[in-house]
């Protein structure tokens, strides 16, 4: 089986440790809730057998994913630049690769893995000889943690990176290995594709020839020379100090420090469902009753509701005896209520997030406050999506320029985050209209805001507004 890593080796590239992609695995497992060596255990029988058994999951960590990727990246996440045609342009391009869509998909998986890249590029180019660009159009690869390798980094920021994108044709395997590395202070863009086979742990790798016949990497090329000096790719993480390895630059995942409190609400969850098919009315019956007078069972051997009593048994209730279990509901439902806000607060939901109840688990939907942990939390995540959404649409307006769009590189970009959930609208529009009031915010910065425009587009818009006032 192939190891990227020992391909890395060969070519002399040095990456973050492998055992950290082992980390990544395992927090993967629970959001799919399939944990090795977790979600399957043996029951002993008492007749020198054991029952192999699934653990019931209460998924927590797939619900942690998708409530804060919910959060973070929605539909009412509003993207505006100052340059109107530049503005238009790049929603066309986010557009075209259903970034909102795709962009929350990944968000989702940024939760469960803690790190996902988005690398811009141009597709279907035409080039002259000389090497000039005609046209093309502007694509989005969307990349998860297990398929990111930082190869440098500097302050958390990664430099210098490769990619993975593995592909299937015809029944084998291949892997596309793709490095953005800094050369005299330029980044050349590079791939390779190797073939995946067994007996070969570094894979096997294609000539730009072989790799040419193969339907994925048909137009591939094999060297980009971007001409700049900044990054083509972007690293998109969780704000979350990686304390699984400090001079780490990949993010963790949302639950990574609260897989023992997962664990637990497991194994709660576990036996409570388990108390309801253990704790089943029992009917034990003497053996006589067992076989009708042909010999054929009276009752369904597999039903395990009936119980034979032992023939020596001298017990005087009679031919059938009912044995009532009694319940353990409510320590169970208070057990995992206890934990559950325990984990919301262990991953900066705070408490009374999460609820079990006879139905599952609820989401709370009370107001939030701005001093919550909630809040806070959101709060300090979006500093570092927006810094990531800032850099994507940048390399898009420069990718667009190189099309000889008349674009602006200097255009002010602002990202407005949907706060809905954790702020009130109407107590920050009233606010914003007081700061219009004290000259702290200007008639066309508070259109832009609140009708969706352009700041060109607002400022426009002002002059009739203001003769009708008159």
């Amino acid at each position: 089986m192939m190891n990227i890593f020992n391909y890395f080796k060969r070519i002399g590239i040095d990456t973050v440790d492998a055992a950290f992609y082992r980390k990544i695995a395992e927090w993967i497992s629970w959001y799919r809730g399939s944990v090795r060596g977790f979600s399957f255990y043996r029951v002993y029988t008492g007749r020198g057998k054991y029952n192999r058994c699934k653990r019931k999951s209460m998924g927590m960590a797939k619900k942690l994913s998708e409530d804060i990727a919910d959060l973070l990246l929605n539909e009412r996440v509003t993207i505006t630049l100052s340059d109107e045609t530049t503005h238009n342009f790049v929603q066309q391009v986010l557009e075209e690769n259903r970034f909102l869509v795709m962009g929350n998909d990944y968000q989702e998986r940024k939760a469960f893995t803690g790190t996902v890249a988005y690398i811009p590029y141009l597709d279907d180019m035409e080039v002259t000889e000389d090497g000039e660009i005609l046209s093309g159009t502007i694509q989005i690869n969307y990349v998860d943690a297990p398929n990111i390798y930082p190869v440098s980094w500097n302050n958390a920021r990664v430099t210098e990176c490769i990619f993975t994108f593995p592909h299937t044709v015809a029944r084998k395997k291949y892997v596309q290995v793709q490095s953005h590395l800094l050369e005299n202070g330029e980044y050349v863009i590079r791939n390779v594709v190797l073939r995946c086979e067994s007996g070969s742990p570094e894979g096997t790798e294609l000539s730009e020839e072989e790799w040419k016949q193969l339907k994925p990497f048909k137009t591939l090329a094999k060297e980009t020379k971007t001409g700049s000096a900044d990054p083509q790719f972007v690293i998109d993480r969780l704000n979350i100090t990686n304390n699984a390895d400090e001079s780490n630059p990949m993010g963790l995942a949302i639950f990574a420090n609260s897989i023992d409190v997962l664990k637990k609400l497991d194994i709660e969850y576990d036996s409570y469902c388990n108390e309801f098919e253990l704790g089943r009315k029992r009917i034990f019956v003497k053996p006589e009753l067992l076989t009708n007078e042909d010999g054929s069972p009276a009752f369904d051997p597999s039903d395990s509701v009936f119980y034979s009593m032992p023939e020596d048994d001298n017990n005087k209730e009679g031919l059938l005896k009912e044995v009532d279990m009694s319940l353990r509901t409510e320590q169970h439902s208070k057990a995992i209520n206890d934990d559950l806000n325990y984990l919301s607060l262990k991953c900066g939901f705070g408490t009374d997030r999460y609820q079990f109840g006879g139905s599952g688990v609820k989401t709370a939907t009370e107001i939030i406050s701005e001093n919550s942990d909630m809040y806070r939390m959101i709060k300090k995540h979006e500093i570092l999506l927006e810094d990531a959404m800032k850099q994507l649409i940048q390399i898009i307006i420069r990718l667009g320029i190189v099309l000889r769009n008349p674009l602006n590189l200097e255009t002010d970009i602002v990202i407005d985050f949907d706060d809905s959930i954790i702020e009130d609208k109407e107590t920050e529009r009233n606010r914003d209209r007081q700061d219009v009031s004290m000259g702290v915010m200007s008639h066309a910065e508070y259109r832009a805001k609140w009708y969706g425009e352009t700041l060109e587009e607002a400022a426009k818009k002002l002059p009739e507004q203001n003769q009708v006032m008159e």
